[in-house]
């Protein structure tokens, strides 16, 4: 039964209310999605209507629906300014031969016994160092298709590991967007959540490298397809220097500010400032051309198409598309939590988790959940960490505990499922059926059931610390 608050004169939703009001979002979802193929922006536009709706008959006037919504993107302002300086990490990189010289180096790794650990490897770094699980498989991926292919090693395994590879960056690395995203929907500091995912993606990271290691002994004898390395090495060392101790100097910069505490806008810009002078003074291009990429980058001219359109990936405007779905997101978990209709929602099944181990596992299939049924891990990472935000806050478990459960849940299998839009991009891109490669993504199912298991153990469940002090770096 709903209960009237006598106070604001608005009513508290009941369960029957939240739930009508919280899978009607997500049957707009699915069916906008899947049967209609409509723009995502578009399908949250109505389902703010759809919740604002439920809002007013509460008892709320559009005054209030509004605050809720502003609120709901007032706390996540620090973050947005991140999302901005991520597109001009990532062109900064590119114009710098950051990322050229990664693959350029990394290529001289690959040996047939060795290629599915070096592989794994390389992705990791590309992806750490770009942000993005979809740029890595769909050229560094791509061209680690060719050459196992060529090796004759099979395809359902390369693409498992360059699934493995790519979605490592994607979780782990300071410029990706779901790792913002959840920092900023968890209410921690970007490398306070990172720092918590090292607990776990740490042994997942080096079993999975240990499994690929002993997979690729028994491709000792093959041979490798030296024509197709050294078209890709003439290609990038045609338009770049590839002095490794130049040109990774910006990513050094970053990760030496970052272990040091500074906050993530400041290693961002320093890095971003030495990587435009590195492109102008080291690699000779025209001032104007690069801090033009900051805006929006343009394809490389390498002709190599996979690598040009890598080269040409970053710039402010690249990250419009994921910076307007998150307010978007945002306003509707605003209304959806201010009103009450999450904690009604959500209340009896969380109030029965009873142990530590239970809520991290909960957090983790429900994120898990939302990828199903919605088909995208960012509107997952963002209604997960709201909804579960008290129950971690009661078990005194630090926000960094929450957004890394919520990452494993998300992030982490969002490849794995056909119907996502990572999942198909994964299949298209690499020609390889999500299904196939399932079974040798191993990193990706692999951090989840570690993370359950060290918290059953009692491992890596940091508690909430105090705020830094005024002068401290942030």
């Amino acid at each position: 039964m709903e209960n009237t608050d006598a106070v604001t004169n608005h009513y508290t939703p009941g369960f029957a209310h939240s739930a009508l009001c919280f899978f009607g979002n997500l049957l707009i979802i699915i069916l906008g999605l899947f049967v209609f193929k409509l723009s995502l922006h578009s399908l949250m536009f109505f389902c703010l209507i759809w919740t604002g709706t439920h809002a007013r008959i509460l008892g709320y006037q559009y005054t209030d629906i509004r605050s809720m919504m502003s609120a709901g993107i007032t706390q996540a302002l620090p973050a947005i300014y991140i999302f901005l300086l991520i597109g001009l990490v990532i062109a900064a990189f590119m114009h710098s031969g950051t990322v050229a010289s990664l693959i350029y180096h990394g290529l001289n790794l690959l040996s047939p016994s060795l290629f599915l650990a070096a592989g794994l490897v390389l992705c990791s770094l590309m992806s750490v160092a770009t942000g993005t699980s979809w740029g890595t498989a769909g050229t560094l991926g791509v061209v680690l298709i060719g050459i196992g292919g060529a090796m004759g090693i099979p395809l359902p395994l390369v693409a498992g590991m360059v699934v493995c590879g790519a979605t490592f960056g994607d979780k782990m690395s300071p410029v990706s967007d779901t790792t913002n995203l959840a920092a900023m929907s968890a209410g921690t500091s970007l490398y306070r959540h990172i720092g918590s995912m090292l607990y776990t993606t740490t042994p997942a990271f080096v079993i999975s490298l240990l499994i690929f290691l002993f997979l690729g002994m028994r491709f000792a004898d093959n041979t490798l397809p030296d024509a197709e390395i050294a078209t890709i090495r003439e290609a990038l060392a045609g338009q770049y220097k590839m002095n490794l101790l130049i040109t990774l100097l910006p990513l050094i910069v970053m990760l030496v500010l970052s272990l040091k505490r500074y906050s993530a806008e400041i290693s961002m810009t320093a890095s971003i400032i030495l990587a435009m002078l590195i492109a102008v003074f080291y690699q000779g291009q025209h001032p104007v051309v690069v801090i033009d990429a900051l805006w929006l980058n343009t394809p490389g001219a390498t002709g190599v198409v996979s690598l040009d359109n890598l080269l040409g990936r970053g710039g402010m405007y690249s990250m419009s598309w994921t910076l307007l779905l998150a307010l978007l997101a945002l306003a509707l978990g605003g209304i959806l939590f201010r009103a009450g209709f999450l904690q009604a929602l959500l209340q009896g099944f969380i109030s029965r988790v009873r142990t530590t181990v239970g809520l991290i596992a909960s957090t983790i299939a429900a994120s898990l959940a939302g990828n199903l049924a919605m088909g995208e891990a960012y509107i997952s990472i963002i209604l997960n960490c709201q909804l579960f935000r008290r129950a971690f806050e009661e078990k005194k478990l630090d926000p960094a505990v929450l957004s890394r459960s919520v990452e494993e849940g998300s992030t982490m299998t969002t490849g794995l499922i056909p119907w996502t839009t990572a999942g198909a991009f994964y299949a298209a891109t690499l020609g390889v059926p999500v299904l196939d490669y399932l079974p040798y993504a191993f990193l990706n199912y692999l951090n989840p059931l570690i993370s359950i298991a060290m918290a059953a153990m009692g491992i890596g469940l940091l508690r909430k610390t105090p705020l830094l002090k005024p002068g401290d770096h942030t």
